[in-house]
């Protein structure tokens, strides 16, 4: 008898435990730990400690990008181009980070990865017209204030209308 209250004891134990990691994993679905902004000196990007190797990728080959000129289908014919257009410069970079295999149009972005924005990294897509992405927040963009300028990190919003999230998985 002592032992079959031993067991209820353990299995009302078990039982406590396995609600409790659905309840944490819940909690943590919806309410999940902020993500950490890249630091930002005006022209270049910097990934924190606490972001997974796969930003500092990110964020390293968009930097080596910025200050190039605007060229339209730059970045497409050659993923190491003098000059870059908006889907050549998000290929580049994310090509770079091994999450591409080749360049893609703004049109092709449509359909890369998946739908939605991601934690870390999301790409903003109007199909046959503009894409450009967000790493942690800070905004990776050929449009700018003037015209013919090149794939910079931008910190002034934009409108969204018209674009449709995707993101990498798991990211």
């Amino acid at each position: 008898m002592r032992q079959l209250v031993g067991r209820r004891h353990w299995v009302k134990l078990g039982l406590w435990g396995a609600l409790g990691t659905i309840g944490g994993g819940l909690g943590y679905m919806l309410a999940p730990p902020a993500i950490v902004p890249l630091y930002f000196n005006g022209l270049y990007a910097y990934a924190h400690e606490s972001h997974p190797a796969v930003i500092h990728q990110l964020v390293a080959a968009a930097n080596e990008l910025v200050g190039k000129p605007y060229k339209w289908g730059g970045g497409h014919q050659f993923l190491f181009d003098n000059g870059f257009d908006c889907s050549g410069s998000v290929s580049h970079v994310l090509y770079r980070a091994r999450l591409l295999d080749r360049p893609l149009s703004s049109s092709a972005f449509a359909r890369y990865a998946w739908p939605g924005p991601g934690s870390y990294v999301t790409l903003y897509v109007n199909p046959g017209h503009h894409v450009f992405m967000q790493i942690c927040g800070l905004r990776f963009d050929t449009s700018g204030n003037v015209a013919g300028e090149g794939p910079r990190w931008r910190v002034a919003n934009r409108s969204y209308a018209g674009f449709f999230p995707r993101h990498p998985a798991w990211l």
